[in-house]
């Protein structure tokens, strides 16, 4: 046998040698973590400097807007003293059109408020009906106005903590002083939209005081004192915040603990300053990106290198994981697809059933709901008067129980009416009106609630004209229309201690009648008219009165609106066309 030579064995390593290997890794650490320090103090110096650039921008647009709106504003008082009917009302101390003049006045301009006060400080005249008759004698817009004739600027503080900006102008004329005119500049808008802002914004005067702000702490106060913190005094907070605030520049200010960029302009207007704080944030978040981005890169490198060491293992590694990761995508997606394809089909079905039934009932559901609903009334109101019948009948007088019988035939004739309406109320037209007398009315739905207001104690007062409130109207729908709002204020007052129900009627160019309550009142006013919506319990009602109200308002000309009071409490107005008199003139409300 011949020997084998003996064969050479030669081991080799990758790059050769675990040092090459150790010392690149070493090599990629450092270029890795200089460049990151580099990264961060060249970008947080750039994007400070971009953050504070559109900080100054944005408070010159802060700026102009609110000197916009006050130099509109301290136009409409040199307008309104030359009014002829502001001026007229005035020296002839008949104020009964003023208001509607004033809320007309707004509507056109948009300012915030108008006040109308005569010499001695009362309010005549207000967009906001809730001032009339007060006096503001010695409210610094009226005190100023009458030691100058020119328009004054006032800024006084509310006692919630904000501030009502208004411009005064005193009225004279033929030497004499008349009133003033107070205008009211919205400058809270401007606040309000820059609470929806990351920054913190803030308007001071010229003695520091602050007058807007998006913190509502800081109104009122000094600046100083608005902008003051409890600074960290422990050695571990101090060091956790520096700690925070390595990837910036030192911070201009501290606000509630955090670091802030603080930017001020001047405003044009009184010796006023805009102060905005805008937190760094957005520029920790742009840093903080790119660097991820370069850590990113480096990763991805470092990567690349223990891939060239290891090709073979990791080529097969990834394969399998790329595969094993598409089917189960592939087997999630079919499972997902499979039960919303089951359950789309099986919506589809009960969807098909429920329209079909929803559509038979739907027209019979509404119509029994509107009768119900509108009969209610007179059937309740039948059922006392034959309790009172019988027992008149029981004390042997029946002469007084042929006047509850008369009422109950009076019931059906209504009764009938009602039904008459409701099958004509899709046609809308058609109708006989005839002039009728609004507090006639108003006195025979009354006069129908009277067993309804006996089972309880309510305080109503009536403040109705002295003369005939004459419209144009159908008399049984027009009262149809006044009882539901009765009823629906006693069902508001049900649970309150004290019940109060105000019926105030006025005449001008409409007929008003509103009906005001001392209940909880309206939580959702936009859907208070649409059919079927009512806060009662199930059974006390179906939520058709007020659409069916609103309709019949509608078909005589007229609106029906329904807001809160500001002290509490629902009011109803309804507004009707007046029928012209004789004289050419409309009477005035009693006072």
């Amino acid at each position: 046998m011949s020997e084998q030579p003996p064969s050479d064995t030669v081991r080799t390593t990758p790059f050769g040698g675990s040092w090459v290997v150790r010392l690149v890794v070493a090599a990629l650490i450092l270029v890795a973590i200089g460049t990151v320090l580099a990264t961060n103090r060249w970008l947080s110096e750039r994007f400070t400097e971009t953050t504070r650039n559109r900080a100054e921008l944005r408070l010159a647009l802060y700026s102009g807007n609110m000197l916009s709106e006050l130099q509109r504003t301290s136009v409409v008082p040199l307008l309104l003293v030359d009014d002829p009917a502001i001026r007229d009302a005035l020296v002839r101390g008949r104020f009964s059109d003023t208001t509607s003049r004033l809320i007309k006045v707004q509507g056109e301009i948009g300012v915030a408020s108008i006040l109308l006060l005569d010499k001695d400080g009362r309010a005549v005249g207000a967009t906001n009906r809730n001032l009339l008759g007060t006096s503001h004698r010695t409210s610094p817009y009226f005190v100023d106005a009458m030691r100058s004739r020119d328009t004054v600027f006032a800024a006084a503080q509310r006692a919630g903590g904000g501030y009502d900006f208004t411009y005064s102008r005193q009225i004279f004329a033929d030497g004499r002083v008349l009133g003033v005119i107070v205008v009211g500049a919205d400058l809270m808008k401007h606040e309000r939209a820059w609470a929806g802002l990351q920054d913190a914004v803030l308007v001071a005067d010229s003695t520091g005081t602050v007058l807007l702000a998006t913190e509502t702490a800081w109104r009122g106060k000094p600046l100083d004192e608005a902008l003051k913190t409890v600074e960290d005094s422990s050695a571990f907070g101090r060091a956790l915040k520096g700690a925070a605030d390595w990837a910036q520049n030192p911070p201009d200010a501290y606000l509630a603990g955090e670091a802030v960029l603080r930017t001020e302009a001047r405003v044009p207007f009184r010796g006023w300053r805009m102060v905005a704080f805008t937190a760094y944030d957005s520029v920790r978040e742009r840093v903080n990106g790119v660097i991820a981005l370069v850590i990113m890169a480096f990763a991805i490198l470092a990567a690349l290198t223990f891939y060239m060491l290891s090709r073979r293992a990791w080529s097969q590694s990834l394969s399998l994981q790329r595969e094993s990761a598409e089917l189960r995508l592939l087997n999630a997606r079919l499972n997902r697809e499979i039960a919303e394809r089951e359950k789309v089909q099986k919506t589809l079905e009960v969807a098909e059933l429920t329209l079909a039934q929803s559509s038979k009932l739907a027209a019979l559901g509404e119509m029994s709901a509107a009768v119900s609903h509108e009969l209610n009334q007179p059937l309740a109101a039948m059922k006392t008067y034959l309790a009172g019948a019988r027992l008149l009948l029981q004390r042997k007088r029946p002469e007084e129980a042929l006047s509850s019988f008369q009422r109950i035939d009076d019931l059906i004739e209504r009764m009938g009416a009602i039904t008459r309406q409701l099958k004509s109320y899709a046609r809308k037209g058609g109708e006989a009106f005839e002039p009728v007398d609004l507090r006639a009315c108003l006195s025979s739905a009354l006069a129908m609630m009277e067993p309804q207001l006996k089972q309880r104690v309510v305080q109503i007062t009536r403040t109705l004209p002295r003369q005939p409130v004459m419209v144009m109207a159908d008399r049984i729908r027009l009262e149809q229309v006044i009882i539901n709002l009765l009823r629906n204020a006693l069902d508001a007052t049900k649970d309150v201690a004290k019940p109060q129900i105000d019926l105030l009627m006025t005449m001008g160019d409409l007929a008003t009648l509103a009906v005001r309550d001392n209940g909880p009142g309206i939580t959702d006013i936009g859907s208070v008219f649409e059919p079927f919506y009512t806060t009662k319990k199930p059974g006390e009602g179906v939520g058709l009165g007020l659409a069916i109200s609103s309709g019949i308002v509608t078909d005589l000309g007229g609106r029906l609106t329904a807001h809160n009071a500001e002290d509490g409490g629902a009011v109803f107005e309804m507004q009707l066309p007046v029928l012209a008199l004789a004289s050419g003139r409309a009477p005035r409300a009693a006072e």
